[in-house]
């Protein structure tokens, strides 16, 4: 079982939030704790959004609640209508992200006795900013998110199971049960990748410079995402097309060897960035290897293009994958220049 730093913050805020209503005597305080768990978010940007529009779709909503209770009583038709008029109001100011707290506040105001006075409405709401508050408070002090650290180590994490893939992909060595199951891996392992990506590049764009890390480290790490993509890209290509091929030993060994390269080569790129492994030569081989490579499929093409079409298509994502790397390349070296590695 893990305990990430989101859950730990969720139960810290909860606690929080129980004891300032105990403090100020606001009842029931079971709707601070559930407004609480609902408004803890990944990013320090996406808390002041939070907090921002918590305070403008809740006051909406219990202004509607108290109208509807006024003019229309709190029968279930009437609740009924107005959570659906409170949905669809946030989803046309594009709030859509407080839908769920406005809803709890709507429920709160509208669902106990004595919800046509002015003060109940008042207390229900505080409740429910009360929980919101803690949320916030605590995800802007308490364990705030390491981006950096974090998107580059599930960068190595993930290159390491895409290696071990494209590795053997060609062979065929893994057991097709294992393979599918570390396909899936990596494709959620991308996907939760980029969302990352997202959230920092998120961050440094709304707030500024606030984890210090600069326009050229974004477009880096942007890079490093859009490598690996093209690497699953790769492995996508040849699990469909290549064995439909029919391929010989040699072009076995042909691609299977180009696509070892590349993948030593995309490690040396990471470890480069990390500081761990001294320049070397790997550009003008890199680059003569594929002009070789590239050569003998055509070659192996022309023989027979019917049947060797499919391997059109995986030289392809081959080409793009070493762009890609090449392009990773050169904004490591800019990098390099300016002093950041």
């Amino acid at each position: 079982m893990t305990i990430g730093p989101r859950i730990l913050k969720t139960g810290i805020a909860v606690t929080l939030a129980l004891y300032l209503c105990s403090a100020f005597q606001l009842e029931p305080a079971i709707f601070a704790a559930l407004a609480a768990t609902l408004t803890i978010q990944p990013s320090i940007y996406r808390t002041w959004k939070q907090m921002l529009d918590q305070v403008l779709t809740n006051t909406l909503g219990a202004a509607v609640a108290l109208f509807a209770i006024t003019f229309l009583g709190d029968n279930p038709i009437t609740i009924g209508l107005v959570i659906i008029l409170v949905i669809s109001l946030s989803l046309k100011i594009k709030m859509d992200n407080t839908i769920p707290t406005t809803l709890v506040t709507v429920l709160a105001i509208m669902s106990a006795p004595g919800n046509e006075d002015l003060l109940f409405t008042l207390n229900r709401f505080l409740i429910i900013m009360v929980g919101t508050g803690s949320a916030m408070l605590v995800n802007l002090t308490i364990l705030p998110p390491k981006y950096k650290e974090k998107f580059l180590v599930n960068v190595q994490t993930t290159f390491q199971n895409m290696s071990l893939l494209l590795r053997t992909a060609v062979s065929n060595e893994m057991t097709e049960t294992s393979f599918q199951e570390q396909s899936k891996r990596l494709k959620k392992d991308i996907e939760k990748l980029a969302d990352q990506f997202l959230l920092f590049d998120e961050e440094r764009g709304k707030l500024g410079n606030v984890n210090k890390m600069n326009a050229r480290e974004i477009v880096v790490f942007k890079q490093m995402l859009k490598t690996l993509q093209q690497g699953e890209q790769l492995l996508e290509n040849i699990e469909e097309h290549y064995f439909q091929s029919k391929t010989s030993k040699e072009e076995n060994q042909l691609f299977d060897y180009h696509i070892e390269q590349l993948v030593n080569y995309h490690e040396f790129l990471l470890l480069k960035y990390q500081g761990k492994i001294r320049e070397q030569e790997h550009d003008n081989l890199i680059l003569n290897d594929s002009g070789e490579f590239f050569e003998k499929v055509l070659a192996i093409y022309n023989h027979d293009k019917e049947q060797k079409l499919r391997l059109m298509i995986i030289t392809s994502s081959i080409v793009d994958y070493t762009f890609h790397l090449g392009r990773l390349n050169k904004l490591l070296a800019q990098v390099e220049e300016k002093g950041r590695l």
